[in-house]
C-alpha cells in the first residue's frame, strides 16, 4: 500500500459531527493525561518508547490530542496522512518500537470510550479504528523511508 492508498482509503471516512469535535476538545487535557497514566502503567512501556523517552511520549500524546481535535474539527486525509508518517518516522528515530503505536492508539480508544458520550466516542472511534487498521501500512512506509 502507498501513501496515496491511504489517502483514498481516509477519504472514506464519515464526516465528523460538531458535537463530537467540541466534546473531545473539551476533554482532551483529561484524555491526554488518562493516556499518560494508561501507558506510563505498562510493564512494557521502556521496550515501547526506548529508555528515557518517558518525556517524549507525553509530548507525543499532548500533540496528537491537538491533532485530533483539529482533524474532527476539519478534517483532511491528506494532512492527516503526512503527519502520521512524519510523526512515525521522528518517532521511530528516537527508538519508539513499532509496537508503540498499537498500544498508544488503543490507550486513547480506552480514554475516549470512557470519557466522551456514546454518540461522540461511535464517531471518533471511526478515525481511531482507521488508525489501528493501518499501522502496519504506516510502519511499512516509513521503514521503506528510513532503509
Amino acid at each position: 500500500m502507498k501513501k496515496e492508498d491511504l489517502v483514498a482509503s481516509a477519504e472514506k471516512l464519515p464526516p465528523f459531527p460538531a458535537t463530537a469535535a467540541a466534546e473531545f476538545g473539551e476533554k482532551r487535557q483529561a484524555l491526554v493525561s488518562q493516556v499518560n497514566s494508561l501507558m506510563a502503567s505498562r510493564a512494557d512501556i521502556e521496550t515501547l518508547v526506548g529508555p528515557e523517552n518517558m518525556e517524549m511520549m507525553k509530548n507525543n500524546h499532548a500533540n496528537h490530542g491537538l491533532f485530533i481535535e483539529s482533524m474532527l474539527e476539519t478534517f483532511d486525509p491528506n494532512v492527516l496522512v503526512e503527519t502520521i508518517l512524519w510523526v512515525f518516522t521522528a518517532y521511530k528515530s528516537r527508538n519508539f518500537h513499532d509496537n508503540y503505536w498499537v498500544a498508544q492508539l488503543n490507550s486513547w480508544i480506552t480514554a475516549i470510550e470512557s470519557s466522551l458520550s456514546n454518540e461522540s466516542a461511535e464517531s471518533v472511534m471511526k478515525l481511531y479504528h482507521w488508525m489501528v487498521i493501518h499501522i502496519p501500512q504506516f510502519s511499512a512506509i516509513t521503514g521503506e523511508s528510513q532503509a
